[in-house]
């Protein structure tokens, strides 16, 4: 018994030591944590401490395993740093599925990228980057750096599940900052509240969570700022780039833009002045003024990245813009501000957060001001019951028109009298089809369409348009997946007007479009405007359905069929309701014309999780009535 007890204690022993020496061996994450995981974070710590309002240091640190291809993005490291954020000491280490070590990096095989858009709200941002290349999992990849920020204006938020599908065995966050140096935070979906204690002359705010489980990725999900766990922080008094400010909320927040980064950089040489009243003298209507200095200003300039001012922060002054015919987004609306003055037009200065990088529409919180919460500048022109947006970085954009890109959100208007939360337009989008179809008795298909886009749709074609005649066409035959499409012409016109659309014709004929046998035609009954994808099966869903776009699709085609031929079957009907969106179809006929119509409507907005089996039925429904195929009998 001794012999054993003593093995026992042995193996017991060995256990331990084979944890402690392999912590991230996969074997060892709780079995709870794994449902739902492509990501299972197993240490994370970040501390954020603000020496004084000149100097802020942050240390990251986190250990990741990598279950499945799906989460080999955790792998993909990134340190963004600009003139206000110094890398100090990168470094880091991979392990195998038990937890050995197979390589480490340091800042010697990161890339530096240039991040540069044109148009986001720093401009001089780059990124250190490196991704280990492993093929087997799970794999675990650990990291550490330090940033040394300059000022005081802006710290990281934390985020322990960044995103759907990440579990979490530990994560921590402290944020050290003098007694007398006052902080505004909000905690979002926190399990857990703050733990505030002294250490000597610092304050310490302390955040924890533990076995945090994986949230299900589900299609049609909100933002994940509905769901998962953050903590955001705000100074109250700060310094950026030597320039002091204070702010509580977003009022102040918009003056001390408006104050210290935006005014007084508007001055224009006399001559360009002079041109903006002569160009606009015969213009009694100061919103068609506004458009035509807004032309002006387009056509004068282009989007490019400007590397100076104040952090990244601050317009280039409109009297360079003026002279270089360049900017960013800050640039060319304080350069589209500065003409306007000229005729005497006010407008706003205003932060937004875009759907840059695929990113989903996300308003800037009423209830929490920091500056982190927006990447774009645009412009708002507020006329008397007309209030009217721009988005100065677009060439080829409208007057008055945002786009998907900024619509429907609320965003940050920097005044001289602080700052104003305003709402940027909701558009309605809609997709117009019509189309005059002839079928002959070999099964060719030949006709025209013309389709006309509204609302966000109105740059559905934009791509298409920028490119080549032969890049066109090609690009069409992947739009519409019509068997042996012949496009024989091609035209696109866009309106530019206040409610702007775009116009798309086409010409074509389908050699053996149907397909013509033994007295039998049998064809497609909606060849261009079928549903590409029905969204997958989700049980026992846990997030809202979020329905980011609402959108009207209609659509009418008339065929002209071969004389000596007649419709097996002459009723078609289809029509289902939904309380976010409806679908009908059907046809008729007169004389030798079989006209068919069709129309598909969602309503944007948020609905309970447990109406996305309706959401998934209103598509398979669409779908099938959109493989409705025709068939023609030959006259006896």
């Amino acid at each position: 018994m001794r012999y054993i007890f003593t093995a026992l204690c042995a193996l017991a022993n060995l256990a331990v030591a084979h944890a402690q020496q392999n912590p991230y061996d996969a074997s060892l994450i709780d079995k709870s944590l794994l449902p739902y995981a492509s990501v299972v974070v197993r240490g994370q710590e970040e501390d954020v401490e603000v020496k004084d309002l000149n100097t802020t240091i942050f240390h990251f640190k986190e250990a990741v395993t990598i279950l499945n291809k799906n989460g080999d993005y955790a792998a993909n490291i990134g340190v963004y740093h600009d003139q206000a954020q110094n890398i100090k000491n990168i470094k880091g280490a991979t392990y195998d599925a038990n937890g050995v070590q197979t390589g480490k990096f340091s800042e010697s095989d990161f890339e530096d990228i240039n991040t540069t858009d044109g148009f986001s709200l720093f401009e001089d941002v780059k990124v250190k980057h490196y991704t280990p290349h492993i093929a087997n999992y799970p794999y675990t990849v650990a990291y550490e750096f330090e940033l040394r920020i300059k000022g005081s204006l802006t710290f990281p938020q934390w985020q322990p599940n960044s995103r759907a599908g990440v579990a979490v065995e530990k994560s921590t966050f402290k944020f050290r900052c003098d007694a007398d140096f006052n902080i505004r935070y909000k905690e979002i979906n926190m399990p857990s509240t703050v733990s505030i204690q002294k250490d000597g002359s610092k304050k310490v705010y302390a955040w924890q969570v533990n076995n945090l489980k994986a949230i299900k990725p589900e299609p049609y999900s909100p933002n994940g700022a509905s769901y998962l766990s953050m903590v955001k922080i705000a100074p109250e008094k700060f310094t950026y780039f030597g320039v002091h400010g204070s702010c509580t909320d977003w009022a102040g927040l918009g003056k001390w833009q408006y104050d210290n980064l935006v005014a007084n950089r508007q001055d224009l040489p006399a001559e360009t002045r002079d041109r903006m009243i002569a160009l606009t003298k015969d213009i009694p209507d100061p919103k068609m003024k506004a458009k035509k200095i807004f032309e002006y200003m387009q056509g004068k300039t282009r989007y490019v990245s400007v590397q100076m001012g104040i952090g990244g922060l601050q317009p280039f002054l409109a009297s360079d813009v003026d002279k270089l015919n360049y900017g960013d987004c800050k640039a060319l609306v304080n350069y589209t501000q500065a003409l306007l003055k000229c005729v005497n037009i006010e407008s706003y200065y205003c932060m937004v957060k875009s759907n840059a990088g695929g990113s989903r529409k996300m308003s800037l919180l009423t209830d929490f001001a920091s500056l982190d919460q927006a990447d774009h500048i645009i412009l708002c022109l507020p006329f008397k019951n007309d209030t009217t947006w721009c988005d100065c970085t677009s060439q080829t954009i409208p007057f008055g028109f945002l786009g998907s890109f900024t619509d429907d959100r609320l965003v940050l208007a920097c005044t001289p009298e602080g700052g104003k939360l305003l709402h940027t337009p909701k558009y309605t989008t809609t997709l117009t089809r019509k189309a005059n179809f002839t079928i002959d008795e070999k099964g060719e298909l030949s006709g025209d369409m013309n389709t006309v886009f509204t609302g966000v749709d109105y740059t559905s074609r934009d791509n298409v348009i920028a490119e080549s005649n032969v890049e066109r066409l090609k690009m069409m035959q992947n739009i519409y997946p019509i068997n042996n499409l012949d496009i024989e012409k091609l035209e696109f016109k866009q309106d530019k007007s206040m409610q702007p659309t775009t116009t798309e014709h086409i010409a074509f004929k389908a050699p053996e479009f149907a397909s013509s046998a033994d007295g039998k035609i049998n064809f497609s009954l909606n060849p261009a405007s079928k549903i590409s994808g029905v969204p997958a099966q989700v049980f026992n869903r846990t997030t809202a359905v979020f329905i980011s776009e609402g959108f009207t699709n209609q659509d009418e085609y008339t065929y002209t069929l071969p004389a000596g031929y007649h419709l097996q079957n002459k009723t078609f009907h289809r029509t289902m309701e939904k309380p976010f969106g409806s679908y009908t179809a059907d046809f008729r006929t007169e004389g030798n014309q079989l006209i068919y119509t069709r129309k598909l409507q969602l309503t944007g907005g948020s609905y309970p999780k447990n109406m996305y089996q309706d959401l998934v039925d209103l598509y398979q429904y669409a779908s099938d009535a959109d493989s409705h195929n025709i068939i023609l009998l030959k006259d006896n």
